[in-house]
């Protein structure tokens, strides 16, 4: 099984979505965002919420692959900006090895 960070690295998107998402990030606020996109008060830790986040990502993108007509690009955006922040704030909080 792939960790993380290995698993969001490996996220294959159209240049458009991940350049979106890119821009996106430093305006990416936990509290207000994450609870939006995962409907819930009570916050998960990081790890948990990437995981939450990457299933509703490939949910998402198999709408995109199938032509959904109720897929919505500024959505997925959404989820792959979470995706990003939440894994550098995992980064960020980690502790490091000396």
């Amino acid at each position: 099984m792939l960790d993380l960070h290995t698993r969001i690295a490996t996220l294959q998107r159209p240049t458009l979505l991940a350049r979106a998402a890119r821009f996106g990030v430093d305006d990416y606020r936990r509290h207000v965002h994450l609870r939006r996109i995962l409907h819930s008060d009570a916050l998960p830790r990081h790890g948990k919420a990437i995981m939450q986040l990457l299933d509703i990502e490939a949910e998402m993108n198999g709408l995109r692959l199938d032509d959904a007509a109720h897929y919505r690009p500024a959505r997925h955006v959404e989820v792959l900006i979470a995706i990003l922040g939440e894994a550098q704030l995992m980064r960020a909080t980690a502790p490091q090895l000396v």
